[in-house]
């Protein structure tokens, strides 16, 4: 990979990053504050463990980075992780605490990650972790992919909604 190439395509993750969480900040401003600590976004979740969701996987792509910068890169996530267990302690904190403490932890977690992204040795996207997939893989799956998906979760939500009240009204 070329300097230029290595360059190109950390902007083009800097970009992608925040382009998706841009979108999700848009769909997550279009709920009624009153409904952000509503469960059942997403499964039992409400926005506030949504949102403390993604800023743990976003930390945790920002640690992809981090393995690859100390030469670790083929470790990370070699130990298997429970998804399940991990996401659901998240949310069990994010549920103890304020909608806006969650959101500004998202937002330290999101910005270190564009932080360690820009800084970051283009070669360390072709890394291979101990998964088998590429360091940038991680960063794109935990980053920009998961807050592409969870903005469709809340489009999908508002949709639903608006399709039971259509129903009520016929």
């Amino acid at each position: 990979m070329s300097e230029a190439n290595g360059a190109s395509s950390i902007e083009a993750l800097v970009v992608e990053l925040a382009d998706a969480r841009a979108a999700f900040r848009a769909a997550l401003d279009d709920i009624d504050p009153e409904l952000l600590t509503t469960p059942g976004l997403v499964g039992d979740w409400s926005a506030r463990e949504l949102v403390a969701h993604l800023g743990y996987w976003t930390g945790h792509a920002a640690d992809a980075l981090h393995a690859a910068e100390e030469g670790r890169a083929a470790e990370f996530d070699a130990e298997a992780v429970d998804v399940d267990a991990r996401n659901a302690t998240v949310a069990r904190v994010a549920a103890a605490s304020d909608f806006d403490t969650v959101r500004s932890r998202e937002e330290a977690s999101f910005d270190a990650l564009l932080d360690r992204l820009r800084d970051a040795d283009p070669a360390w996207l072709a890394l291979h972790t101990a998964s088998g997939g590429t360091v940038a893989h991680s960063v794109r799956e935990d980053g920009a992919d998961h807050y592409r998906e969870h903005t469709v979760d809340i489009r999908a939500w508002f949709a639903e909604g608006a399709a039971a009240e259509e129903q009520d009204d016929d």
